[in-house]
């Protein structure tokens, strides 16, 4: 038993993982896609209405879906505004000149939160703006990479937890660990390849804070694996150690087939697990 535990517990490290997208709801599907395109540069890759589902979706980034880390927009019939909540973080956007962005931000009526500058006890240039939703996104300043969009910012209440939740149940590395204690935070940059080269996680702790509202606007990020029934096996182990719990058994969607699985980690932020073949199927 404990051979075969093991084996179950070393698929993550086996399985074929990459970051696909991440989800989130706006109030105007076609004003965000303007301001994306226009401000940030991304292209708009996908478009699809499910009216009798009553919500449209937009997958936008700045590579194919195939390659790319990308976000898929929701927008809900009849619904205009979402509480972002105190949990989640920013977005971030690598790009080698963060003023020229700021300016289109600005010139595009955008709300631009800090001024392009080195970073505190540092020198990456950066800046963040928000977004028409009021989604923030930092600006770094670095040289050309296969994927823009960098990062993906969520709080959480115990790091050491999340970190060691990530990288038993998603098979993530610890890229890095930034200790802030003059600011009172300390980062966790999670992955699966390298910061300059990929999408991260970065989690973060702020001292003494250990819980936060989900509000209603972030929804997921999603991850592929080649198999769903493994992965989700895994989740559960882990979750009974750290946390966290399944909220959508693996198997395929109705409807659509795609085979997924899905759940919440400690901190109630919400992964999806989709099947790498049937995520490209859905692409063609």
């Amino acid at each position: 038993m404990a051979e075969a535990s093991s084996d179950v517990m070393d698929w993550p490290k086996k399985d074929n993982r990459r970051f696909l997208h991440v989800v989130y709801r706006v109030g105007d599907l076609d004003r965000t896609i303007q301001f994306y395109t226009d401000c940030f540069g991304m292209k708009l890759l996908r478009k699809r209405d499910i009216p009798d589902e009553k919500y449209s979706n937009a997958f936008m980034g700045f590579g194919p879906e195939t390659s790319n880390f990308v976000v898929e927009l929701t927008y809900n019939y009849g619904v205009s505004s979402y509480d972002i909540g105190t949990g989640f973080g920013h977005f971030a956007i690598s790009t080698q000149d963060v003023s020229k962005i700021v300016e289109s931000v600005r010139a595009k009526g955008g709300n631009v939160t800090r001024e392009p500058g080195p970073v505190k006890g540092g020198n990456s240039i950066i800046a963040f703006v928000k977004d028409p939703d009021g989604y923030t996104f930092e600006l770094i300043q670095r040289g050309p990479t296969p994927e823009p969009l960098c990062q993906v910012m969520l709080r959480v209440g115990d790091l050491d937890r999340a970190i060691k939740f990530y990288e038993k149940a998603l098979g993530m590395r610890l890229l890095r660990k930034i200790e802030r204690p003059e600011y009172k935070y300390t980062i966790g940059m999670m992955g699966y390849a390298e910061e300059y080269e990929s999408i991260v996680l970065e989690l973060t702790y702020n001292y003494d804070v250990t819980e936060y509202t989900k509000g209603n606007a972030y929804a997921q990020i999603a991850i592929g694996t080649d198999d769903v029934y493994k992965s989700g096996e895994v989740v559960k182990i882990v979750s009974q150690e750290l946390g966290g719990k399944i909220t959508r058994e693996p198997g395929p969607v109705p409807g659509i087939g795609t085979k997924i699985v899905s759940f919440l980690d400690p901190d109630g932020w919400k992964t999806v697990l989709v099947d790498n073949k049937d995520f490209l199927k859905e692409l063609e």
